[in-house]
């Protein structure tokens, strides 16, 4: 599929039982809250959108969050109702839904199956109960295991996300824990080293000396160690940071992100791109759960902020972002959108390196590459 037909959806529900000390995304305590207002937002969002994008085709939906296994299942049929009466569907669709582990019930899976959705994805992020309690994680290694032998015997599609390059974490103990995530059969895993972001708890704790992140070498070598595990067990990486099973595996929806398609951000707080007449569209939800229900009393979209991105900029992150898959960057496209080509001698540079090759018109960085993505994207910028 080209990255012109890619077009999906977004859903962000920003509430969460509690919330990790490592996230820094446009989260809120759920509490008691009462779901109902905040889905008839999302709803009244789309139909908003569907004005501005009747003409494509949905390829891929995606239940972000946030923790929207929170979202009652006959909530989530009605949503995935509603898109499918404003566009028409690619075949076959991807749905995809993270649910934490502790949400995962035989029951809820089949809930889940039968309002639409077809792949899961389980914020595991670790498989060790002390790693467990460090990252604020509810469940245990054993619910973990459960849940994910659960999942895979009502979905075919299941994804783990795991957190490794904590503080202290040696090779072979990462390595032990990966194994074990491989073991479960899971076809597709999504595979990040921590990082300490702005705002968190975990950047305080790092302030107050509380521990101390994992080095940078430390970390390149965890992470060349995971890219040789998994192609050896048959889940190589597609993606600096995500592995699959097969090409059928690979996360369309973020595909869509890393080539550039179109999608729409709905929710609070969530970021879109679509291509409107004045150009490629950056959107932006009102971060505040109450900013974004009241921005939706009158009929239009719930945008806090939009932008038409200057080719210069529409460039730059068409570059960042596709050099992270094993698809890589059209070279044309790029220099279209520049006015100019990439520079030969920086091309030429990082593939005398072994950090890229250049394939039928494309720009592909080596697993040795990814290492580097961030500073070579830049280097390769005009």
């Amino acid at each position: 599929m080209l990255p012109a037909d890619l077009f999906g959806i977004y859903l962000h529900w920003p509430y969460c039982r509690k919330i990790c000390p490592y996230c820094d995304f446009n989260v809120y305590a759920a509490k008691s809250r009462d779901p109902a207002p905040l889905l008839g937002a999302l709803t009244a969002d789309l139909s908003a959108h569907a004005r501005l994008t009747a003409d494509r085709r949905v390829t891929s939906i995606y239940f972000g969050g946030g923790t929207p296994s929170l979202i009652p299942a006959e909530q989530i049929g009605v949503i995935l109702s509603h898109i499918d009466s404003l566009w028409p569907a690619d075949s076959p669709i991807e749905v995809t839904l993270e649910a934490n582990p502790e949400d995962v019930t035989v029951e809820a899976l089949h809930q889940w199956k039968a309002a639409g959705i077809n792949r899961l994805s389980l914020g595991i992020q670790a498989l060790d109960d002390e790693a467990l309690r460090f990252l604020g994680r509810a469940h245990t290694r054993d619910e973990a295991l459960s849940a994910t032998d659960a999942a895979l015997s009502v979905f075919d599609n299941v994804s783990i996300d795991m957190i490794y390059a904590r503080p202290g974490q040696s090779i072979d103990v990462w390595l032990r824990e990966l194994e074990t995530a491989l073991a479960t059969g899971a076809p597709h895993l999504s595979l990040y080293e921590l990082t300490i972001k702005e705002k968190t708890a975990f950047q305080k704790q790092v302030e107050r000396m509380v521990f101390e992140p994992l080095d940078e070498d430390a970390q390149a070598d965890l992470y060349l160690e995971t890219l040789k595990l998994t192609a050896a067990r048959g889940l190589p990486a597609y993606e600096v940071s995500n592995h699959a099973k097969s090409e059928a595996h690979w996360s369309r929806h973020n595909l869509t992100y890393w080539q550039s398609g179109e999608w729409l951000g709905i929710g609070p707080g969530a970021e879109g791109r679509i291509n409107l007449e004045s150009g490629r569209t950056m959107t932006r939800g009102a971060r505040r759960p109450a900013d974004y229900m009241a921005s939706l009393a009158n009929g239009q979209t719930g945008w806090e902020d939009t932008e038409t991105l200057p080719s210069t900029s529409d460039a730059n992150e068409r570059l960042i972002m596709g050099l992270r898959s094993k698809r890589g960057v059209d070279r044309a496209q790029l220099a279209a959108l520049y006015g100019e080509d990439l520079p030969e001698d920086q091309v030429q540079r990082f593939i005398s390196t072994g950090h890229l090759i250049e394939r039928d018109g494309r720009l592909i960085l080596t697993e040795e590459g990814w290492l580097l993505a961030d500073y070579i994207a830049v280097e390769l910028s005009p």
